[in-house]
């Protein structure tokens, strides 16, 4: 069989399935009739020609050309159904698909603040004072949510289930509940123990009944996650000119205590991660900063031959 006829025969079949939305099947058959035009040109046009060395001269083809991991992906899976489709009329027919590793997705690395940035968002918009009303209120609770998340390298669920019973006041630390209700004790820096001081001296006013939560809102009840988010992306707003997710400052509480001590197992213990592949991330950020740097600034790099040119002149 023609490979452009199974194609279509495939296509069609789809189609008339309704088991796929109309996106999906264009996008199948944009990236088949892509794969049908490139083993044309290599003399295969039969499906029986097609061995799993084809299929991968074909992918890595596409992504030399430039085509990202996440659209590769897609004709991988659209190679997979179609042979799918063919091996179900005929069982006998070779399947190259098997045994074929799918493009591995690309890392995507978490945004994070440099050292600098996060000075200026820690730095107080006023300074700690006695707290009078609702909005010294918020002011002291929005500034003790920074030191934390940024401190303590916590997750924003992790924050919002925080108890004042979780605080230990001589150890310098905070008891957290994190994934898979795995407890872990994290250090406490003193900026973030003098917001504390600050927040829980008016705390008591503001707190409804025999509440527990360590954030409360103006109503005197626990602070949802919904809500820390929302007090984040404001305050980067204010300081920053930036939207601010609240993980962003757990991932540059990472970064930065891995850059000055290189201690990838402490990091992984620090931030609860289950295991050393999930912290491990934070080496690749620092490869990229790196890169950023050389490309910045090493005579060597990408830049244009001007500013090399420059460079010399002024060694």
């Amino acid at each position: 069989m023609l490979i452009e006829t199974a194609i279509v025969q495939f296509i069609e079949t789809l189609r008339q399935s309704g088991r796929a939305s109309p996106a999906t099947i264009s996008a199948y058959g944009h990236d088949l009739f892509a794969w049908s035009r490139f083993s044309q040109q290599r003399g295969q046009t039969e499906i029986a020609q097609i061995d799993r060395s084809s299929l991968r001269a074909y992918l890595m083809a596409e992504r030399s050309r430039g085509v990202a991991i996440r659209s590769l992906r897609r004709h991988f899976a659209a190679l997979r159904a179609l042979y799918r489709h063919l091996q179900h009329d005929a069982p006998e027919l070779r399947n190259p698909v098997q045994g074929l590793a799918m493009p591995r997705a690309e890392q995507r690395l978490p945004d994070w603040l440099t050292v600098d940035q996060a000075r200026v968002l820690m730095q107080p918009t006023s300074t700690p004072g006695a707290a009078e009303d609702q909005k010294d209120f918020i002011r002291l609770r929005d500034q003790l949510i920074l030191e934390l998340l940024y401190s303590s390298a916590l997750r924003v669920s992790e924050l919002a289930g925080l108890n004042l019973g979780d605080l230990d006041y001589h150890g310098g630390t905070v008891r957290v509940l994190g994934k898979g209700h795995k407890e872990r004790i994290v250090p406490v820096g003193q900026p973030a123990w003098a917001a504390l001081r600050a927040y829980l001296a008016l705390r008591p006013a503001m707190s409804a009944g025999e509440e527990t939560a360590l954030f409360i809102n103006q109503r005197g009840q626990r602070l949802s996650v919904r809500s820390i988010q929302i007090r984040v992306k404001k305050l980067g707003e204010t300081r920053l000119g930036q939207a601010l997710h609240p993980h962003t400052l757990r991932h540059s509480a990472a970064s930065h205590l891995l850059q000055s001590s290189g201690d990838l197992r402490a990091v992984q213990e620090f931030l609860g991660h289950a295991g050393i592949g999930t912290t491990a991330i934070y080496t690749h950020m620092d490869y990229q900063q790196l890169a950023q740097v050389y490309d910045q600034a090493h005579p060597r790099s990408r830049r244009d031959v001007q500013d090399t040119k420059h460079f010399e002149e002024k060694a």
